[in-house]
């Protein structure tokens, strides 16, 4: 049993993953409640599931890029389990979460999520066969009209946009150019349940993390954003 975490930006999900299926998936837009709300939600989900702490093989957290605060809440209770339990504990980028729902599709994968103060961080993902979406670069910390103008840039590659996108955007992606499409809202929703499967998959492949020395990853110097 696998419990998953990610309280990377203001969305937050919990998910308790079993290895052969998504056991429970929650996820809800927090407004700088996630130090109050996460904790008894995992109770709650642990309780209605009938597992307890001990039952678990592994716990997987989201560990950036994404605000200060967020990840500090979710790697904090993350690392504070697994070490209380002895328990493994794997840290996940954020934006592989969103590429992870995706199957093989044409062109580009950019997945973005809030970066604070108008801003997004982003990573551009190509397809690579059995092993999924993955991104060759490090997440940058953009603009949306940097980033938009960046790809239309490129006319001769096709771009899916997926993840933290607001209605603005979407009206600024759809006027940027034919080349990039707009990912539907279900699709760019960040699933606790997919940060489950990548945990569970790095844990059969006996890759944890060292529960005492696992760091969040950001993109800038820590402002509370």
């Amino acid at each position: 049993m696998i419990l998953a975490i990610d309280t990377a930006t203001r969305w937050t999900g919990i998910a308790l993953h079993d290895g052969t299926a998504v056991l429970t998936e929650v996820g809800w837009r927090s407004v700088n409640t996630q130090t109050i709300e996460l904790t008894p939600a995992i109770g709650q989900i642990m309780h209605r599931q009938g597992v307890a702490f001990a039952d678990l093989k592994a716990i997987g957290v989201a560990i950036g890029p994404g605000s200060y605060t967020g990840l500090r809440v979710g790697l904090g209770v993350a690392k504070g389990l697994a070490l209380a339990h002895q328990t493994p504990l794997i840290g996940v980028p954020t934006l592989d979460i969103v590429a992870h729902s995706f199957g093989q599709r044409e062109g580009q994968l950019v997945v973005v999520a809030e970066a604070g103060r108008q801003r997004i961080c982003t990573a551009v993902y190509q397809w690579h066969g059995r092993r999924g979406w993955l991104t060759a670069e490090r997440p940058i910390v953009v603009s949306w009209e940097e980033l938009l103008a960046n790809l239309a840039n490129q006319p001769e590659e096709t771009f899916t946009i997926a993840g933290e996108i607001s209605a603005e955007a979407a009206r600024a992606i759809r006027a940027a150019g034919r080349q990039l499409q707009l990912a539907p809202p279900s699709r760019s929703t960040r699933r606790a349940g997919c940060l489950a499967e990548i945990a569970w998959q790095r844990l059969r492949k006996g890759q944890p993390d060292n529960a005492r020395t696992l760091a969040p990853v950001y993109l800038n110097e820590p402002a509370g954003a």
